[in-house]
C-alpha cells in the first residue's frame, strides 16, 4: 500500500480554475474522504489522482513516487465509479476477473483472486450469476471486487454508493468500513453525503470552488469547524447561525440575542473580536424545555417526528430560524410556542469574515 502526496496541484479547463492549488497528504493505509457540494471539484481532483485527468500545475505522488506525469495504468490505483459498469452478458466471476484476463495473468492467479474477493465481499454463492440477476448492492460489490483482485496500492471510490436505496446505503457503508479493515489499504472516497464521510473517514477533506477548507477527523471537524462553511456542510441538520455583537464583559464575553436578551460565553474577551459576529449552536444542543444558560421564544412551524428524535423548526420573532433536536416523546405541535434553551459551552462564534474565533467545548 501506498500514502498520496499533492503538492500545489491545480486544474484548468481552459481559462476556467476547477482546483485551485490543493495541498494534501494522505498516510499509507488511510481512509480519506472527499467532501463538498456539487461543483467544489472533488470528483475532479480524484481523477486526477487516478491519471484521468491531467494535472495542469503541481506535482502527485503515491508511494513516494513521482506520478505527475505517469499513465493510469502504471499509478498503482483503482477507481470505483458511481456507475456499476459490468459487462451483462457475463458472469460475476468473470466481470471480477476480466481485467486480470485483460492483462495476460495466469488463469489460476484469476482464479485464485477471484475466490478470494468474493469471499471478502460475500459473494461466493453468486459467481456463476449474470448482473441482471443481482440487487444494486451486489452490483457494486461485484465492481469493488474488481478493482480488489487488481491488488492496487490506493483504492478510488466516486460516489460508489449513490445509486442504492437507503437501506443498502447503510449497509454498504458497513461493508466498506470491514473491507477498509481487512485490506487496511489506502482508500479516497468522494461524496456530497456528509453522513457517509462521518462514518467512514479517517480523515475528511471539506472541499469548497476548488480549494479545501479545512482537513480532520470527523470529530474535529464537528466540534471545530474553522469556519462558516464548514460549520454548516458538516452535521445534520446544519448547525444554527445567529448574526449578533459581542461586548466585553469581565473574564468572559457577552453576546446579544435575538429579543433582547443577552449570553456570556466561557472564553478570554481579549482574545474574540468587539462587534458583530455569528453565533452558532447545534440542534442538538439546544433545548426544546427551554434549560440552558440562556433563552430564546419562537413559534414551531415544522415538527418531524422521527421516533428515536422529533426535529422541530422554529421562527423566532425577529425572522430567524432555528433547529432543535428534541426527544422522541417531546409532544409540541406546529404553531405552538417553544422556549429553546442555549448552552454557553456548545457555543461557537465565527467573525465578520467567517473565520471561527471559538469553538464550543462541551466538556467545561
Amino acid at each position: 500500500m501506498a500514502d498520496v502526496t499533492l503538492k500545489g496541484v491545480t486544474k484548468q479547463f481552459g481559462a476556467h480554475a476547477v482546483i485551485k492549488g490543493v495541498d494534501l497528504s494522505v498516510a499509507d493505509g488511510e481512509f480519506c474522504v472527499f467532501v463538498g457540494p456539487s461543483g467544489c471539484g472533488k470528483s475532479t481532483l480524484l481523477r486526477m489522482i487516478a491519471g484521468l485527468e491531467d494535472i495542469s500545475g503541481g506535482t502527485l505522488s503515491i508511494g513516494g513516487r513521482d506520478m505527475t506525469n505517469v499513465g493510469p495504468s502504471e499509478r498503482g490505483v483503482a477507481m470505483v465509479f458511481q456507475s456499476y459498469a459490468l459487462y451483462p452478458h457475463m458472469t460475476v466471476r468473470d466481470n471480477i476477473g476480466f481485467g486480470l484476463k485483460m492483462t495476460g495473468h495466469a488463469k489460476a492467479d484469476i482464479d485464485a483472486r477471484v475466490a478470494e474477493a468474493a469471499r471478502m465481499l460475500q459473494l461466493d454463492a453468486l459467481l456463476e450469476r449474470k448482473p441482471g440477476q443481482l440487487s444494486g448492492g451486489q452490483r457494486q460489490r461485484v465492481a469493488i471486487g474488481r478493482a480488489i483482485v487488481r491488488k492496487p496500492e490506493v483504492f478510488l471510490f466516486d460516489e460508489p454508493l449513490s445509486n442504492l436505496d437507503a437501506a443498502l446505503r447503510v449497509q454498504m457503508r458497513i461493508e466498506l468500513s470491514h473491507l477498509h479493515a481487512d485490506l487496511k489499504a489506502t482508500m479516497i472516497y468522494v461524496t456530497h453525503d456528509q453522513v457517509e464521510a462521518m462514518t467512514m473517514a479517517d480523515k475528511i477533506v471539506v472541499l469548497s470552488a476548488g480549494r479545501i477548507e479545512q482537513v480532520g477527523s470527523p470529530l474535529d471537524l464537528y466540534h471545530r469547524p474553522d469556519n462558516l462553511f464548514v460549520a454548516g456542510f458538516i452535521g445534520s441538520p446544519k448547525m444554527n447561525f445567529i448574526k449578533t455583537r459581542t461586548t466585553a464583559a469581565g473574564a468572559g464575553v457577552t453576546v446579544t440575542l435575538p429579543g433582547g436578551g443577552t449570553l456570556s460565553l466561557p472564553a478570554p474577551a481579549g482574545d474574540l473580536p468587539k462587534g458583530e459576529v455569528t453565533l452558532g449552536v447545534r440542534p442538538e444542543h439546544l433545548s426544546a424545555t427551554g434549560e440552558g444558560d440562556a433563552t430564546l421564544t419562537g413559534t414551531v412551524r415544522v415538527a418531524e417526528h422521527l421516533g428515536s428524535e422529533t426535529l422541530y423548526f422554529a421562527a423566532l420573532p425577529d425572522g430567524t430560524e432555528l433547529s432543535v433536536k428534541a426527544d422522541g416523546l417531546s409532544g409540541l405541535r406546529v404553531g405552538d410556542a417553544i422556549t429553546i434553551g442555549i448552552p454557553a459551552s456548545a457555543c461557537h462564534l465565527f467573525d465578520g469574515e467567517g473565520k471561527a474565533v471559538l469553538n464550543g467545548d462541551l466538556r467545561r
